[in-house]
């Protein structure tokens, strides 16, 4: 077995054991290095994917290569939503914008899942509509709050979605992600770290004071926070060595 577990994944920790024990000998464990694509707008989606410690990030495309996130997943969801939703494609990209490991499974095997009615469909539904309450209130965010208040909820998802109190992520692709000017994102950090929220050092942030970070951030933190918490109200199931 790989060092990382299947069930440090939320969803696939919910599901109960018979469905999980149906679906482990497909689960493909995957190595996910920093800037990886999963898939491009307009692609097919083949294959969803549970992260177990990385974070991956849905992104919009402009046709002149801007880009700005409309949402990011871990070990809470999965990546490929379109695929189950029936639609096959979908007009975002998927970019690992956090490296670590997840566990691939075809699409056709989740789909035969689905039709069973079961638990997993209603648990993903549920993810589902998570996902779209994070994408709702990710772009009024960025319509009514400023880069200081945006950068402190990106780094609380992020968190969310790691271990520890580490982050490696160099302030230009912070920038493409929330769709923003650099020296806004390397002016916003500059104030969290003189506030003592922050250490940055050369593309790795350190948050001293989560508290703080929290009182910082805008309400859309919360939100997304509270309504991800009454619909996956799952902790993951760490396995005895």
């Amino acid at each position: 077995m790989p060092e990382h577990h299947p069930r440090l994944n939320h969803l696939l920790a919910a599901l109960p054991p018979e469905v999980y024990t149906r679906l482990l000998p497909h689960l493909e464990y995957i190595d996910l290095p920093l800037g990886k694509v999963l898939y491009e707008s307009g692609d097919a989606l083949r294959h969803v994917y549970f992260p177990i410690d990385c974070i991956v990030s849905l992104l919009y495309v402009m046709k002149d290569g801007a880009s700005a996130e409309i949402s990011v997943v871990g070990n809470e969801g999965l990546i490929g939503v379109a695929l189950f939703m029936g639609g096959e494609s979908t007009t975002s990209r998927a970019l690992v914008q956090s490296a670590g490991h997840a566990y691939r499974l075809k699409g056709q095997l989740l789909k035969s899942e689905f039709n069973l009615h079961g638990d997993m469909l209603h648990l993903v539904l549920r993810y589902t509509q998570a996902l779209l309450t994070q994408m709702a209130q990710t772009a009024v965010c960025n319509r009514h709050h400023s880069i200081d208040q945006q950068l402190c909820r990106w780094l609380l998802l992020s968190l969310d979605r790691l271990s520890g109190d580490k982050l490696s992520m160099t302030q230009e692709l912070i920038a493409n992600m929330l769709g923003v000017r650099r020296e806004g994102v390397t002016d916003a950090a500059s104030k969290l770290q003189k506030l003592g929220v922050i250490e940055y050092r050369r593309g790795h942030i350190t948050v001293l004071d989560r508290p703080k970070l929290e009182q910082l951030s805008c309400e859309c933190y919360a939100v997304v926070k509270a309504e991800t918490d009454r619909l996956l109200p799952y902790l993951p199931i760490v396995p005895k060595p």
